[in-house]
């Protein structure tokens, strides 16, 4: 599996403990990065359309009204991978800090 964008990581960890819609998902992400991360609706609807093809997440509920609001969660694989890629992402830093320290 290639590595997540950061668009589907952080999609995938908003996910992780409850299911969300879209609006859900992207306040989410604004709320536990302190504004840092921002992702457009446009982005996001191309990231969950993603997500979905690679059954990382799938659509809980889909509101019958005029806008069809979609509820989704992570599924086991999406959690799989969600920690295969934490641990990547850990090992990344751990290798950084061992190489910016080196000769100190």
């Amino acid at each position: 599996m290639n590595p997540l964008s950061e668009s589907m990581y952080l999609v995938l960890l908003a996910l992780y403990h409850e299911p969300l819609h879209g609006y859900g998902i992207i306040k989410g992400i604004e709320n536990v990065s302190g504004g840092t991360f921002i992702i457009a609706p446009g982005t996001l609807y191309g990231v969950l359309n993603n997500l979905q093809k690679q059954k990382l997440i799938e659509t809980v509920k889909q509101e019958k009204d005029s806008r069809k609001k979609k509820t989704y969660c992570i599924t086991e694989r999406g959690k799989e991978v969600l920690y295969l890629e934490f641990n990547r992402y850990q090992d990344m830093v751990n290798f950084t800090k061992k190489l910016m320290t080196e000769g100190e």
